[in-house]
């Protein structure tokens, strides 16, 4: 069985360890340069584990360009293994392995289509989501379901630990899907478009919080765009603070204003909300500076957000 695989993140290392754990190991792995991995929040390098067993690395910035698709037609793939890639796969890539292209989607499809699967999930409070492994057509997220398993979301579900339960779930299936492939077996079973959902391609400035909002909200947002994505921020003082973990508190005997730090307890900051309840700050990043607890720097009545009368006046001023 000769295959080419394609990506740039764990589940990428994840597909590669299980393919030559299965004695099929690939005849190239095409992954992005390390100059190209903003594109990916969650990029790993692996050219050394790919050169570790003893198989060639392709840098491809563009997976569609000519001469990376002569590249992988001089190899002669009998399928095409794309897991953990952010661009779209072209009609003339999709014709080059014999036997078919094989991606993978962290949501039971034809449920959650598109990008920014994982805080998405969080977003919509699902209390449910799967792992699918499918051939990949010209469609978004469209093709025959190869594989698929579900399993449960839970309520205080983060990035963090949805990510790793999708890599659990992918290394599972992943396996399966290789002996399948090895007998010929691998099934195709067609997706109804009809129930088809989807989401919007996130970025980072999404993560902006609006104290207005509830604290089950504020919450959620830092639940679902925590690592390995780019993280929910407020700004303190003009400086941009990323809140990496929080807890979810509601009610607490303080009255302030959204955004006010309320109490500065031994494990956070207790902070309101529009709605009056509470969000209790565990983890906090200034920049690139280490994070911290925000209890070593933050002070009762503090406001976080953006001071809308200091920008007025400093823009009043030609400051900014």
């Amino acid at each position: 069985m000769r295959s080419v695989l394609v990506g740039a993140v764990d589940s990428t290392a994840i597909a590669l360890k299980a393919l030559v754990e299965h004695d099929v190991p690939p005849q190239a792995l095409l992954t992005l340069p390390v100059s190209k991995s903003e594109r990916h929040s969650d990029y790993v390098q692996l050219a050394p584990l790919a050169e570790q067993y003893g198989i060639s690395v392709i840098d491809a910035p563009n997976i569609n360009q000519p001469e990376i698709l002569d590249k992988i037609r001089f190899l002669e793939p009998d399928f095409l293994f794309v897991i953990g890639w952010s661009q779209i796969c072209r009609a003339e890539l999709l014709s080059i392995p014999r036997l078919g292209t094989i991606g993978c989607h962290p949501a039971p499809l034809p449920e959650n289509r598109g990008r920014g699967v994982i805080p998405w999930t969080i977003l919509q409070g699902c209390k449910e989501t799967g792992m699918s492994l499918f051939w990949i057509d010209e469609g978004m997220d469209s093709g025959d379901i190869l594989l698929q398993e579900k399993f449960a979301v839970d309520e205080d579900e983060t990035a963090t630990t949805l990510y790793e339960k999708h890599g659990e779930s992918l290394q599972r299936l992943f396996n399966q899907a290789v002996l399948l492939l090895k007998q010929g077996k691998a099934p195709r079973i067609s997706q109804n478009h009809s129930l088809a959902t989807y989401c919007a391609k996130r970025i980072a400035e999404d993560g902006f919080i609006d104290w207005n909002l509830s604290a089950k909200s504020v919450w959620t947002l830092i639940r679902a765009v925590t690592k390995p994505y780019p993280g929910a921020f407020s700004f303190y003082k003009g400086k941009k603070m990323t809140i990496w973990e929080a807890d979810y508190v509601g009610d607490a005997p303080y009255w302030g204003l959204p955004g006010q730090v309320q109490a500065i307890l031994e494990t956070g900051v207790l902070v309101q909300c529009g709605d009056g309840k509470h969000v209790l700050l565990k983890s906090v990043q200034f920049d690139s500076e280490p994070e911290i607890t925000p209890n070593l720097i933050l002070k009762n009545h503090d406001k976080l957000g953006i001071n809308i009368l200091s920008l007025y006046t400093q823009l009043q001023k030609g400051s900014i």
